[in-house]
């Protein structure tokens, strides 16, 4: 074996390892392990160092460091693990070392946007003219199907935003919800819209728009719903919205970070009707189809609206018929996220990811229901993958130090509460009724402390 082949196996031992004893282990890391760390705090060697010790320092001092995000009790910020099937995927996708920002750089890159671009437009029930584009996250998706959105109402104005700016253009409205996600108001923030100049509608107690108090606008005009509130898990009404937004030529974008995979689910499409008539929707891979970070998607209607905001011109720049990825995104060089969601996808099929998000639903239920008949209040109606139980910080405090589980905090109509996410593949009941137990027992200890 050369030296690469030996750092490649000791690697692929050690992360074998990691993850064989990462359900055994606590969720968060213990205070040991974090001090551990100060082992990172050296100079920068002067001379090659041997790159097998260097893995080995990793491992030793980084993986007991590590929060367990890719076990079975993690309920925080909607983070599920990786599947198998995308792991192996990332790690030859790894070794590939493949750009996906034109075809002429990687053939199979390509062909796999294509595959999985269809896929994912059947599954979600999208128009079958919808193209996507990979990007890092969420707020990146947001930020291009905006950026699209923006373009194209501005355009139907007569303004050319790509070749004049923003300085006197015409001007454009965007409506949200109340309960819009933080990350919605940074990607217009990014693209010139501003987080605060928003028409903001009420929501309800769920934190869905109230679709009867749209305003009566007119002009470049972008409306902005929710598919999954962070909190609840609600949906937008979906066909009110669209049609409000039809009859003044406006666009419609979803922000659907975890919740546009509800609609993967027959058991859940009473809460997506209407969803496939929006002209964009953004969502996470690596949220709630359990790809490894970072894997965000944008899909938008008219691929014309993509090329339009996003098309870059070189003289080294070879043309292809073929879809070119930077062309269609705000990064030029792009790493080949799509074969981890194409091995997703073709591992589990339409059935496996129904299951996926159909069990989460049901494993969420469950925790709900332990922890109400504890004696803690529930927030929320539970129709999605999110459950919210009123909790002070010093509760949510006592359950991530008790490590058998980790939920994180939120707030709601002014009140702190305790916010569990279940969207991890490997999460089963015995993991539900053992977190839920460890969260009860930090609520009796916090009340007797009291």
């Amino acid at each position: 074996m050369t030296d690469r082949d030996h750092l490649f196996a000791d690697a692929a031992a050690r992360a074998r390892r990691y993850l064989s004893t990462v359900d055994k282990r606590r969720v968060a890391p213990d205070a040991e392990a974090q001090d551990n760390l100060k082992r990172f705090d050296e100079a920068l060697p002067e001379q090659t160092t041997d790159a097998a010790e260097t893995i080995a320092l990793l491992d030793d001092a980084g993986s007991a460091a590590t929060v367990a995000s890719a076990g079975s009790r993690y309920f925080g910020f909607v983070t599920g693990g990786t599947l198998p099937a995308a792991l192996a995927a990332g790690v030859l996708g790894l070794a590939w070392d493949q750009n996906s920002a034109l075809p002429v750089m990687s053939p199979v890159a390509a062909k796999l946007h294509r595959v999985t671009r269809s896929w994912l437009v059947e599954l979600l029930g999208l128009p079958t003219t919808t193209e996507i584009a990979f990007v890092s996250g969420a707020t990146m998706a947001n930020a291009t199907a905006l950026t699209a959105a923006r373009d194209d109402q501005l355009a139907k104005a007569g303004w050319d935003v790509q070749a004049d700016g923003l300085f006197g253009a015409p001007p454009l409205t965007v409506v949200v919800g109340e309960q819009a996600h933080s990350t919605l108001g940074k990607a217009l923030g990014l693209i010139g819209l501003g987080r605060q100049r928003v028409i903001t509608v009420p929501a309800d107690d769920q934190g869905r728009m109230l679709a009867d108090r749209l305003p009566d606008l007119r002009g470049p005009l972008i409306v902005c719903a929710q598919a999954g509130e962070v909190n609840t898990g609600a949906f937008d009404p979906f066909p009110t919205i669209v049609d409000w937004a039809r009859e003044r030529d406006a666009w419609v974008h979803v922000d659907g970070a975890f919740g546009l995979w509800a609609a993967a689910d027959p058991a859940l499409w009473p809460l997506t009707g209407g969803l496939g008539t929006a002209d964009s929707w953004a969502t996470d891979a690596h949220k709630w189809l359990n790809v490894s970070y970072d894997s965000g998607i944008a899909f938008v209607r008219d691929p014309v609206a993509l090329r339009r905001s996003f098309a870059s011109v070189a003289g080294y720049l070879p043309p292809d018929n073929a879809y070119e990825a930077m062309h269609h995104t705000p990064q030029s060089s792009q790493r080949a996220r799509q074969l981890e969601v194409w091995a997703v996808l073709r591992s589990l099929g339409r059935a496996g990811v129904a299951r996926l998000v159909h069990r989460s639903c049901e494993l969420a239920r469950r925790m709900a229901d332990r922890l109400a008949a504890g004696g803690l209040t529930v927030l929320n109606d539970v129709v999605l993958n999110q459950v919210m139980v009123r909790a002070d910080a010093a509760l949510i405090a006592a359950v991530q130090r008790d490590g058998t589980c980790w939920c994180g905090p939120t707030t709601w109509h002014g009140e702190t509460a305790m916010r569990i996410s279940v969207s991890g593949w490997a999460t089963d009941e015995s993991d539900v009724d053992e977190s839920a137990a460890a969260i009860l027992r930090c609520a009796s200890y916090n009340r007797a402390g009291d």
